[in-house]
């Protein structure tokens, strides 16, 4: 007797801002008016997936 055989889910496809990460590197800005940039980054919610790191469509 032959085995069915299950479908599978197709898997999410990734964002592709962040990379499936769900997050992404800023530039760190100093200063009141000038807001000079820096060297430094920082970690943000990736705002295409919200965090999710999954293709919205």
């Amino acid at each position: 007797m032959a085995a069915r055989k299950t479908a599978r889910k197709a898997a999410p496809k990734k964002c592709p801002d962040c990379s499936g990460a769900g997050e992404t590197a800023e530039t760190v800005r100093v200063g009141s008016r000038t807001r000079r940039d820096t060297d430094h980054r920082q970690a943000a919610v990736c705002l295409t997936c919200l965090g999710t790191g999954e293709a919205t469509d």
